[in-house]
């Protein structure tokens, strides 16, 4: 991409407003990530529950949220597309996301929970169509990569200031005289008022930009436009060698994301050094984003998502050798340089390709692909560790979704679009 007069321009205030929400709502995930799960487990092992029946329900209620999302996500795109529905969709999402955050803070017992819990997860993971989707609405093609590439840096950097809070509470709960208990659930109260202020300035300066005119009978329209979305898909190559090359190697970015403490454990490492090696990796991330936008910039967004996808390769086949705590810093160091550059290069590229009016229902099926990603990855390394006995050859085996990615997106850069 040729550097332009608007794309060195200062970030304009609907830009920032975007950018402010992956600082809201990466706060949510980072407890998702860290805190949450050890807590639901205390929970459950307190009701009298083992260990492994919590982990498996752990893992059902996780898997459970994303399908459901996987399956609503072109629906909700689809509808959302009409005039003035953007943003009412992302509220009804946001509320539910919110009040179900609150409730699972003060549910009793690990049932209510677990329940309260797949509500948030559901709203929270709904609300990020359209937060994607509104990428179109606040920046231009040329300002894309910088201002997607933004929202994920000040997402890592920000997530961390609440979720420090609320781990210095709970490392302190004997010292200022607070049941660790509370003190979590405190902490959890600090990421849904952090969620709440930081998604003000959203909905006050982001405005759909581009829509579809109301139809009478907008289901019936949603179903039939879904119908002639996917005949569009199939036509248009470029598109969809893209977004099954994306599948591919974001179930690779997904999967060591989601798996890095667990297989950590597996090797031996302490519990205390993973969590600081994650927030190390959320650090490292921080200008590892900002950087990318700017290479992408002078040489093209697609070509450094190519370089990324081979770094990943290169990180697998580390990890697959990783038996020392020196190794596993250096592993979250790795992470933290390709994780948000990758994931923002891949929405903007994403954003440029696809029909701006009907933005959020191929943000759907976007997330489609992002969502059965990150439910069928950890099955890869669960399969291996049960067959092999071991998750290394998991890791290892990371490899080839990395490389059959590589190969589609390189192909569909080949193909011409639909119109052409």
């Amino acid at each position: 991409m040729k550097e332009t007069k608007d794309s060195s321009q200062r970030l304009n205030k609907a830009e920032k407003s975007w950018i402010l929400y992956d600082v809201a709502n990466s706060a949510f995930i980072m407890i998702v990530t860290a805190t949450i799960p050890i807590y639901f487990r205390s929970l459950a092992e307190g009701s009298g529950m083992s260990g492994t029946s919590a982990t498996s329900l752990w893992g059902s209620a996780t898997s459970i949220s994303i399908l459901i999302l996987a399956l609503l996500s072109p629906v909700l795109g689809a509808i959302a597309d009409y005039e003035n529905m953007k943003k009412k969709i992302f509220t009804i999402f946001f509320v539910i996301a919110i009040a179900g955050g609150f409730l699972f803070t003060f549910a009793p017992g690990w049932l209510s929970f677990l329940i309260f819990f797949i509500i948030s997860r559901i709203g929270y993971a709904a609300c990020n169509i359209f937060y994607d989707a509104m990428l179109i609405d606040v920046t231009t093609d040329e300002r894309m990569d910088r201002v997607s590439t933004c929202g994920y840096a000040f997402g890592y950097i920000g997530s961390c200031i609440p979720f420090v809070a609320g781990l210095l509470l709970i490392l302190n709960c004997d010292t200022i005289g607070l049941p660790m208990v509370t003190a979590t659930r405190i902490s959890f109260v600090i990421t849904m008022v952090w969620w709440i202020i930081m998604s003000i300035p959203l909905y006050k300066n982001v405005h759909q930009q581009y829509s579809l005119p109301h139809e009478p009978h907008v289901f019936a329209a949603t179903f039939k436009r879904l119908g002639a979305t996917f005949q569009k898909l199939a036509k248009d190559k470029r598109m969809l060698f893209f977004i099954i090359g994306y599948f591919c190697y974001i179930d690779g970015v997904y999967t060591i994301i989601s798996m890095a403490t667990t297989y950590g454990g597996e090797v031996g490492i302490d519990s205390n050094a993973m969590v600081l090696a994650l927030l190390l990796t959320q650090f490292v991330a921080f200008p590892c984003s900002i950087l990318s936008g700017t290479l992408a910039k002078k040489f093209g967004s697609m070509r450094m998502i190519k370089i990324f996808i081979v770094m990943y390769m290169a990180i697998c086949l580390f990890g697959y050798g990783l038996d020392t705590e020196l190794e596993f810093w250096i592993l979250a160091v790795s992470v933290g340089i390709c994780q948000g550059g990758i994931q923002a290069l891949s929405r903007s590229y994403y954003g440029k390709i696809i029909p701006k009016d009907e933005s959020s229902e191929y943000f759907g099926f976007f997330d489609v692909f992002g969502k059965f990603a990150d439910f069928f990855g950890p099955l890869i390394i669960s399969f291996c560790a049960y067959f092999f006995h071991n998750s290394k050859y998991g890791v290892l085996s990371l490899i080839l979704l990395f490389a059959v990615g590589l190969i589609l997106i390189t192909l569909s850069e080949k193909q011409p679009t639909a119109a052409e």
